[in-house]
């Protein structure tokens, strides 16, 4: 086509025009005057105003409509000394527009000591936006911080708060004063905003050998958020500790190399209701579940290898809790996963003494340990009200817990010696051999605590952490034979068995059960005397939900009589104890009763109560779930324990362990029970939970789960499995793995010819019989593993009966083509 000379012209024109611009790419827009450019996500959930007239940073940052940034913008720096220089004061700053983006160069900053020359390359790649920063300094030089960069919010509302790629959280509501700033060893962040639904993630995958970090500051009322990029890990400036209040120097000052160093951030606009929905929870505040487990249930996490419970506030991580593990089963983040497996890792390796006593705490710098005990290098110690033992449990229990999340074989081999040695540890606590596990007090006199409740003075035998060695010892078994040591599996075992035959005696008889008081009791003194009758819920509650108890007669007398005192003072959740220690018992600061442990609520423990009610009345396990979402939408949760009398909030800490009876929502209702090798369903629902439908990630799979009344569905792209009983099932390529009762037992394989969704529903299961049918269409081989060996069986497929034997190993296979629906039952003749 030939144009005029005149048409040519004004169309050249245009294309030099802004104009022209905004017609050609929607999403670059260049304002040559004002010496700005916006760059925006197709549908306009996210843009950015990047200004390089008088300095250059990001002027504006728009959020699904929301201009997020204060007038400080995002920019890079670096503080030298007192002295701090940024981009934003660089000058003739370069522009070069490109197909996908644009590239800002010559972005120069610094002094005679070390200067900064800086390129800014961004890229739109469908919904995000990459921001690659390059950086050359100059020369060598010790910088007090180095921002890459820093982004400066409108003010501590903009955003709730930020979930961090260690599976961690950083709270805004607590940076409450100018410079209170929290510093953690990870870049990536995803903000949100519980009001709008937006959120705001920033994706910084650190390269080779680089170390990115971040600190959040509250600058005079203005929410900072600064990454830096070191070469090595950047150390605390304040002994160890990750929050400082009113200081802005967290990180302490660090070496810079001469040289290039880049780093790239993804910035993307996230649906936060959509991407962190809890699914449809007939029954429960599905959102008051969503945002406890995003605030108070990630708080514990204060860094990168230091998973707790106590959280960054304050600084520290007690080792004597055993459901860290559990919190990751019910957040089902594999950043919190990975996490909570180097956490492990660090522990074994710097928290274990080398004859197996696991020191009980982490925290940032002296003052709260055994004199003597503290190690300034690592931060782990003993604590200063005395030896408490349920630390050597706490690590088993959360081993053998993150097993089952991670599926790594060769990670939990790298625990099976450091296991041992801390169970090997409390058995030798068995001087006189009962079965009964002895703590290092002796008794009251020594006004030292054992456990958890640590200014209690329970001594000598103590039932809450022979209880958890109870559970330590039947989990780590589980462990022993995966790993493939049978002998150890069987050694544990039955040291469990003993220590529950004498754990249910009678006081009389050196047992722990009362049967004048219906509970059991809390501890034994050297001196034979019995302590800690007046109704210790986590004592009681875990002699049941540990299956130390199994007599039926016993759990109604307790959980009766606990339900009874529970509704008479119209509590939220179970206290500590229901009744007062005596004087003597415990430290001053319980005294009046009821005070702080000596009778205050503390819903930590509260999983074990859900766990204890759902095998009793799953109805009362669900009241004081709702209960507890109730009280989230009334305070947020963010205590360290509730006052008996008034019910509020009490303790300068927050326990992220608030949020247990939640895990136990997913553990003991749902039936979520993730194991190595599968997926598991092992509900306990009642008739208004119905309905539940939610989609789970475990591993690297997306599981859909759906739950009515004694009838459970299980999907994901290879596989849709349906059943009224529990099971489990996994898959790898064309082979579908079926666990019924979600046990090892008695395994059904399934392997597919073409490899299309199996469906299968799940019928009769036991070794005597075993009946499902498919309504997929395929040619299947069937395995049943698990049956008696050498033992004829009939096989009916579509109700046409065969007899077949199974092998010397207990297996039998067959083939079927199924071109429509078929049944199949296995049954022993």
């Amino acid at each position: 086509m030939y144009l005029k000379p005149a048409l040519l012209s004004l169309l050249l024109l245009f294309a030099n025009s802004t104009s022209f611009a905004q017609m050609h790419r929607q999403d670059i827009v260049f304002q040559q005057k004002e010496k700005t450019v916006t760059l925006s996500v197709p549908g306009q959930k996210l843009s950015l105003v990047i200004d390089y007239g008088a300095g250059c940073l990001v002027r504006e940052m728009t959020v699904h409509g929301v201009q997020t940034l204060s007038p400080g913008g995002v920019f890079t720096g670096v503080k030298l000394g007192d002295s701090t220089f940024t981009s934003a004061s660089a000058h003739d700053v370069k522009v070069a527009r490109k197909s996908d983006g644009i590239s800002l160069s010559h972005i120069t900053y610094g002094n005679k000591t070390l200067t900064v020359d800086e390129t800014w390359d961004f890229r739109i790649v469908g919904n995000i936006i990459n921001w690659t920063i390059t950086r050359n300094y100059s020369n060598a030089a010790r910088v007090q911080e180095a921002a890459f960069p820093k982004w400066n919010f409108a003010g501590l509302n903009v955003w709730k708060g930020g979930i961090l790629d260690n599976g961690g959280m950083v709270w805004c509501k607590y940076l409450k004063q100018n410079n209170d700033t929290y510093g953690v060893h990870t870049g990536g962040v995803t903000f949100w905003n519980d009001q709008l639904g937006s959120g705001l993630r920033i994706a910084a995958p650190a390269k080779g050998n680089q170390n990115l970090s971040t600190k959040f500051s509250n600058e005079n009322n203005v929410f900072t958020c600064t990454q830096q990029l070191s070469q090595a890990p950047l150390k605390q400036q304040h002994h160890l500790s990750r929050f400082v209040a009113g200081k802005a120097d967290v990180f302490a000052p660090f070496q810079v190399a001469a040289g290039t160093v880049s780093a790239t951030f993804s910035l993307e606009y996230v649906d936060y209701f959509r991407e962190y929905s809890r699914g449809t929870l007939p029954g429960i505040d599905a959102e008051a579940v969503r945002e406890l487990m995003n605030t108070t249930g990630r708080y514990g996490v204060v860094d990168n290898n230091i998973v707790g419970a106590n959280g960054w506030l304050t600084n520290w991580k007690c080792l004597h809790e055993p459901f860290f593990s559990q919190i990751g089963m019910a957040l089902y983040d594999s950043n919190y996963t990975a996490n909570m497996a180097a956490t492990l890792n660090q522990e074994r390796d710097l928290a274990m003494e080398p004859d197996g006593r696991v020191l009980s705490r982490w925290h940032n710098a002296p003052g709260d340990e055994i004199p003597g005990t503290y190690n300034a290098e690592t931060g782990y110690y003993e604590a200063m009200w005395g030896y408490t033992i349920d630390s050597q449990t706490g690590y088993v229990i959360n081993t053998s817990e993150q097993f089952d999340l991670s599926g790594d074989l060769d990670w939990l081999r790298s625990h099976k010696v450091s296991c041992e040695k801390a169970l090997d540890w409390l058995i030798r606590r068995d001087a006189d051999q009962n079965g009964i596990f002895e703590m290092m007090n002796n008794n009251i006199a020594e006004k030292k605590a054992s456990d958890w409740l640590d200014i209690v003075w329970a001594s000598y035998e103590n039932a809450f952490v022979n209880a958890q060695m109870y559970e330590a010892l039947n989990l780590w078994a589980n462990c022993e034979k995966i790993l493939g040591d049978q002998n150890k599996a069987a050694q544990y075992r039955s040291i469990a068995t003993k220590l529950k035959a004498a754990f249910n005696k009678t006081v009389e008889e050196g047992g722990f059960w009362s049967a004048e008081k219906k509970q059991y009791v809390y501890w034994r003194d050297n001196d034979g005397s019995v302590h800690g009758d007046n109704l210790v819920t986590p004592v009681n509650f875990a002699a049941i939900a540990f299956g130390i108890c199994d007599d039926q007669e016993r759990i109604t007398l307790l959980l009766d009589q606990i339900e009874q005192r529970t509704k008479q003072e119209d509590l939220f959740h179970w206290p500590l104890c229901f009744d007062s220690f005596t004087q003597a018992e415990v430290s001053p600061g319980n005294w009046p009763f009821p005070k702080y442990e000596n009778g205050d609520i503390f819903p930590t423990w509260g999983y074990l109560g859900v766990r204890s009610y759902t095998q009793y009345d799953k109805s009362i396990a669900l009241k004081y779930i709702n209960k507890l979402l109730a009280q989230y939408r009334k305070d947020g949760l963010s205590s360290q324990r509730y006052s008996r009398t008034t019910q509020m909030g009490l303790g300068d800490d927050i326990l992220a362990g608030i949020c247990t009876s939640i895990t136990a929502l997913y553990r003991d209702i749902y039936g979520i029970r993730p194991k190595w090798n599968r997926m598991g369903l092992e509900p306990n629902l009642s008739p208004q939970l119905n309905g539940t439908e939610f989609s789970y990630r475990l591993r690297d799979t997306l599981y859909q789960v759906k739950l009515n009344v004694d009838e459970y569905w299980l999907g994901t792209d290879r596989f849709l499995i349906n059943s009224k009983q529990s099971f489990g099932a996994g898959s790898a390529g064309k082979l579908t793995v079926i666990y019924p009762h979600n046990r090892e037992d008695l395994i059904l394989q399934v392997a597919a010819t073409k490899g299309g969704q199996l469906k299968c529903n799940l019928e009769k299961t036991s070794k005597e019989e075993l009946a499902w049918s498919i309504a997929s269409k395929d040619s299947y081989h069937f395995t049943v593993k698990g049956l008696s060996p050498q033992t004829p069986y009939s096989l009916l497929v579509n109700d046409r009966k065969k007899w077949v034997t199974s092998d010397a190993n207990g297996d039998l296979s067959f083939s079927h083509n199924c071109k429509s629906s078929a049944s199949f039952k296995i049954m022993r003749n």
